[in-house]
């Protein structure tokens, strides 16, 4: 039996406030999954951020550094087409993501409230540039030089490339805790 002072848990997308609300309804989707990604980190110690295994043999570390620079680049070379970013945003991310045979460049030494902070940082110029497009600029495709790519398409594509990458910090954080004699 239901308790009926229980607080009824809420699966409802609320755009965000913007002047569109078909991209404020891709920002609350964007969002959402960054959501479940935050859930995800919780109770996680910084100990457990450079730790990998041999089924995935990236740390949860250097897949945060991973989501944040795609999420960085994504925006930059696409949905702006090239357009400036701050330095600021870029000095976020000292090493290349990927290494010199292509695999993601290893992370390791920083808490996760740098982590976070990045992330953070990101996540909200993403949200500034999208909030000052219209929604023709939103389905407007750009012409890259291998692609064509629309803003909107963006958002899907780091909604999905967030969530495979949460998958792995999920086995991450479990295997982690089962060693370390917690439960899940």
């Amino acid at each position: 039996m239901q308790d009926q002072h229980a607080v009824r848990e809420q699966r409802i997308l609320e755009p965000i406030p913007g002047p569109d609300p078909i991209i404020g309804r891709a920002l609350a989707r964007i969002n959402e999954t960054r959501g479940r990604t935050l859930r995800t980190l919780e109770g996680l110690t910084d100990d457990v951020l450079d730790h990998t295994l041999e089924c995935v043999t990236n740390s949860i570390g250097t897949l945060l550094y991973h989501i944040a620079a795609i999420e960085l680049d994504y925006v930059q070379a696409d949905v702006l087409e090239g357009a400036p970013l701050p330095d600021s945003l870029w000095a976020l991310f000292p090493v290349d993501v990927r290494d010199e045979q292509g695999r993601l460049t290893v992370v390791r030494g920083e808490s996760l409230d740098q982590h976070l902070a990045r992330l953070a940082a990101v996540r909200k110029m993403l949200i500034e540039v999208y909030l000052r497009m219209t929604v023709d600029d939103f389905f407007r495709p750009r012409s890259l030089p291998e692609y064509d790519i629309t803003p909107e398409w963006t958002i899907h594509h780091l909604i999905q490339h967030e969530a495979e990458h949460r998958i792995h910090i999920t086995i991450l954080k479990e295997r982690w805790l089962l060693a370390s004699g917690e439960s899940i």
